[in-house]
């Protein structure tokens, strides 16, 4: 037996016949620039975020960028961020000309630790970027009582987290905007790039709203400098279906990462810790090991798939190359350690048992 880490073909012949009328849907209108699919997905996404308004862009790193745009953060602020996350969240900040503060992560959850943040807040420090990494909640309430304490906006990195709830609300309208990708291989997922923000406020909604389409509310009149950020329309209709279906493979997820939770205590492995208050989405299952190379290779060898999320944290990137965060030994151990197992709903029993025997039957975990 193989099997890959992540075969997105299964999800598509899952739903084929309903995607494949999706798209022939779109194509037949003839409107393929924004328009009524598009706006029916926002009114779906919001209604399943609990959020007023979900407005549809190009992409994850979009959202990110339209949402620290309309809340006029710029040159001189100062954004805190996770130092152990994807480095599209620090790309964000730093494409507006904004400057990442990183701050280290508990290292059993993974997520940015919120007892650390209060002593990185400056007098620049204007928004704080939580990440809810691997569809794994973070610790909301602290966070933002540290924005009110301080008179600053959160907005949540939530590109992993679809479907994944906090102290029994979904992910979707805690902080002041809401940021998503739809990249093909996230829980919800397009069949290309995609994403979206939601938020309460309608004011934010209409700023982003306009900043993803040129700065205009009318054809050729433009009111802001914007750029060109828009959820295609057939991947609206795309995610309007896998919408439907988002509660069913999230279960389907959580039996996945609970058979792993029971077959893989006896190994070595640090696995994941869930706090009472979480229902991650399980975009990921992260174990960690000491040995994480030589157990990649002797599972890739035994027909197990596997990546490493992240194995260069942002700060050690080139693309930081020319400014000194000083030692982050956490983000950097978790780098060195962490392995990510096959998960996903479409994933059988049988795929599921093997992968515990080859982890099992691997030396030297």
């Amino acid at each position: 037996m193989k099997v890959p880490f992540l075969d997105l073909r299964t999800a598509y012949l899952e739903l084929k016949d309903e995607i494949d009328a999706a798209v022939a849907r779109v194509l037949d209108s003839g409107w393929y620039i924004l328009g009524p699919e598009v706006e029916a997905f926002e009114a779906d996404w919001a209604a399943y975020c609990g959020a007023n308004y979900a407005v549809g862009v190009g992409n994850g790193l979009d959202a990110l960028i339209l949402a620290l745009r309309a809340l006029e953060v710029g040159p001189g602020d100062e954004v805190i961020v996770p130092s152990n996350t994807y480095i599209a969240t620090w790309l964000a900040v730093t494409a507006v000309g904004a400057s990442p503060v990183p701050v280290e992560p508990d290292p059993a959850t993974h997520n940015i630790d919120p007892a650390r943040i209060a002593a990185a807040i400056t007098s620049a420090t204007k928004v704080l970027l939580p990440v809810h990494l691997y569809g794994q909640p973070t610790d909301l309430d602290p966070i933002l009582a540290l924005a009110r304490q301080y008179g600053l906006f959160v907005v949540e990195d939530a590109a992993q987290a679809h479907g994944a709830s906090y102290k029994g609300k979904r992910i979707g309208a805690h902080g002041d905007v809401v940021c998503w990708s739809f990249y093909p291989g996230k829980n919800l997922g397009a069949l290309g790039d995609g994403g979206a923000v939601t938020t309460d406020n309608d004011e934010l909604a209409d700023r982003i709203r306009i900043l993803r389409n040129y700065g205009s509310r009318v054809k050729y009149v433009n009111d802001v400098r914007g750029s060109n950020s828009r959820l295609d329309p057939i991947h609206a209709a795309v995610l309007r279906v896998k919408l439907r279906h988002l509660d069913d493979w999230t279960k389907r997820r959580r039996s996945v990462a609970s058979r792993y939770a029971e077959g893989l205590p006896g190994t070595r492995l640090i696995l994941p810790h869930v706090p009472d208050w979480a229902e991650p989405a399980w975009h990921l299952y992260v174990v960690r090991s000491n040995q994480r190379d030589t157990l990649q290779r002797k599972l890739t060898k035994a027909g197990a798939g596997t990546l490493i999320h992240y194995p260069i944290p942002p700060h050690m990137q080139g693309a930081y190359g020319d400014t000194d965060f000083g030692p982050l030994a956490i983000a950097e151990s978790l780098a060195n350690t962490v392995l990510s197992l096959p998960m996903g709903p479409q994933l059988t029993t049988q795929e599921v048992e093997f992968i515990i025997e080859c982890c099992i039957n691997a030396e030297e975990i």
